[in-house]
């Protein structure tokens, strides 16, 4: 289900709860929501949706074809490449706002199955991970 896009700066900066089974439709809430927004949007967060659990949803352009991925419970475990970009985010309105970046990032992720992964992406992709991550740990760009 489509939800509305939330833009509370302080329940934005709120740090997110563990993701279980018992949150698989925010999940799927999260995936169809950016689905509606990917005219403008790669990857949302589920507190962007008023969902204060560890899940991400983003444009996964690592492969051969784009695919929509969604993660539960991501992690960076590594990092390597730093660069100085500007991004901005369909929850916090105004213009694009300076931010650091890594052009690979390593990270360890659930799935959908709750099957554990760990995958290395680069480029643009890596950015929109470490984006969404940053929402999920409560850091605002």
């Amino acid at each position: 289900m489509i939800k509305e896009l939330i833009h509370d700066p302080i329940f934005l900066a709120r740090k997110s709860e563990i993701a279980t089974k018992d949150d698989l439709q925010v999940a799927t809430d999260l995936l169809d929501t950016l689905m509606a927004h990917k005219e403008r949007c790669v990857g949302m967060a589920a507190n962007m949706i008023g969902v204060n659990k560890r899940i991400i949803a983003f444009l996964d352009e690592s492969g051969k074809m784009p695919e929509y991925t969604v993660m539960i419970n991501p992690e960076i475990i590594k990092k390597d490449g730093a660069y100085n970009t500007e991004e901005g985010c369909l929850s916090l309105l105004g213009s694009p706002r300076p931010c650091k970046r890594y052009k690979m990032v390593k990270v360890r992720y659930q799935t959908v199955d709750f099957q554990t992964r760990i995958k290395t992406y680069v480029g643009f992709t890596a950015q929109i991970i470490q984006h969404e991550i940053d929402h999920i740990n409560g850091v605002l760009i």
